[in-house]
């Protein structure tokens, strides 16, 4: 039988320089618990380091789900979701070893922000020293194979926005672009949703918080789908619209 289930697979916390240090263990997991959430994703910037903490404060309530934010070498955001954290560890290693073919900036909290990686009573494990919101070493389709190849949804960041998302930098997809899901920001309005749905009649469309702070955690910023269970499978079989599994669409 399938139920329906309030579906966030992008949100940041304290990790993520750019997310407010409010973003903690017992905050996020209590504001999805408040707003009916039924499933997060952890996605810092080029790091899985906070799932840990996130997963284990839920408890399963709600589900959590490890991830990455990937910052491509042309400066794409590229939401990778994962079934396990191994398998999320062992792609951000590949990641990370990219920036071999470009050096990484060290963080400056002056400038960017924190990033506190933490553990599930927002103690302090240890500062990340390395700057998480630069490109890392390899171009768009190279991270998109990758994060496939692993075993993980590939999903396109705010593919509306006017900066860092595929369509800013390159232009139209391809027809036949090979992710498993584009990502619209919750702000943009139904009009402007229906045309993105309309350009690209054939792709699954989500939508996703994005959140840096406690308030946008909000299931109106996320996404209905159908699924017997709330699990990485399940929500992989509704990306693929198969099995009877369906994503709603976002705006009714």
């Amino acid at each position: 039988m399938l139920n329906p289930y309030w579906v966030d697979l992008h949100v940041h916390t304290a990790l993520s320089p750019c997310g407010e240090l409010e973003m903690g263990a017992p905050e996020i997991v209590e504001a999805a618990r408040a707003a009916g959430i039924d499933v997060i994703a952890v996605t810092d910037h080029n790091s899985s380091d906070n799932f840990p903490a996130i997963s284990e404060r839920a408890e399963g309530n709600p589900v959590v789900l490890p991830g990455i934010e990937v910052q491509t070498a042309e400066d794409i955001h590229v939401v990778a979701v994962f079934p396990d954290y191994p398998i999320a560890a062992s792609f951000q290693s590949w990641l990370w070893k990219t920036w071999a073919k470009m050096p990484p900036t060290a963080n400056d909290p002056d400038i960017f922000g924190d990033q506190v990686v933490i553990d599930k009573d927002d103690g302090i494990i240890r500062m990340e020293e390395v700057l998480l919101v630069q490109g890392t070493g390899c171009d768009v389709d190279t991270v998109v194979r990758e994060i496939q190849a692993s075993g993980g949804l590939a999903i396109m960041a705010h593919v509306d926005r006017p900066a860092f998302s595929y369509p800013s930098v390159l232009g139209p997809f391809p027809e036949d672009y090979p992710a498993d899901a584009f990502e619209l920001s919750w702000r943009i309005g139904s009009d402007q949703a229906l045309e993105w749905r309309e350009r690209y009649a054939a792709r699954t469309f989500i939508r996703s918080s994005d959140s840096h702070m406690l308030e946008s955690l909000d299931r109106s910023h996320c996404t209905k789908m159908y699924l017997e269970a709330p699990t990485f499978g399940e929500i992989r079989l509704a990306l693929a619209n198969d099995c009877g599994r369906r994503v709603s669409w976002p705006w009714g």
